[in-house]
């Protein structure tokens, strides 16, 4: 048998990895089934990750320089959890129909508490740490993730499609969990505070640039 016959099997890794990724959706299919069949409102869902990650911020604001390491482990853990209702109150709305605008308008509101929470129980671990010049940079952490936001969603009620920069809620999550697990939210924080800043700044540049296009009756006039 020639070498280009010998078949080639996949390596053990991604194997392992792609078994993995189908039994994670597997699973997922039948969770979300389950709570379809239970009817409850995708909005509660919703809610209830908001009322996981206050949790968090709890521990955040417990922490102390005893049990720093262990609070913000437990806290990275629970924003994990949260995560669960992040993924399955959309995929819920899908499989009851109970898709609408006001739900998006809903989980785009309890996502931006939901950042707020956990910066907050920061701002309130380093308070009561006298670290003034972290409870500066957690606040301006906090405006910042929410101004990423804003800016996304004013530029798009004018110019239809704004997804431009990298600091998104996602890569703030991983960022937020990282820096919990592993007792380094320090630097995290600045990382945050950068990225989310130059975020906002190409944001606003885009926009500027595609507003300074001609409006469309203009155009039609010139070409009349």
């Amino acid at each position: 048998m020639s070498p280009s016959a010998v078949p080639v099997k996949g390596s053990p890794a991604k194997t392992w990895t792609r078994a993995f990724g189908r039994a994670c959706g597997w699973l997922l299919n039948h969770i979300v089934h389950w709570l379809a069949l239970s009817r409850i409102n995708p909005n509660v869902l919703t809610f209830m990750g908001l009322v996981v990650n206050s949790y968090a911020a709890y521990l955040f604001g417990k922490a102390n320089a005893d049990n720093q390491t262990r609070m913000f482990f437990y806290a990275g853990l629970v924003i994990i959890g949260s995560g669960f209702f992040d993924l399955v109150d959309g995929e819920v709305a899908r499989a009851t129909n109970r898709v609408t605008r006001f739900g998006a308008f809903f989980d785009s509101v309890v996502d931006r508490y939901s950042d707020a929470s956990q910066f907050f129980g920061l701002l309130v671990f380093y308070a009561r740490g006298d670290r003034f010049f972290y409870v500066v940079l957690t606040a301006f952490v906090m405006i910042s993730a929410i101004m990423v936001s804003y800016t996304r969603a004013r530029a798009e009620s004018l110019i239809g499609s704004c997804r431009v920069g990298f600091m998104e809620r996602p890569e703030r999550l991983v960022l937020v969990i990282i820096g919990a697990l592993f007792n380094r939210m320090a630097p995290v924080l600045w990382i945050i505070a950068v990225l989310s800043t130059i975020t906002v700044i190409q944001r606003m540049r885009y926009t500027w640039t595609r507003t300074q296009d001609a409006p469309p009756l203009a155009k039609a006039g010139q070409a009349a």
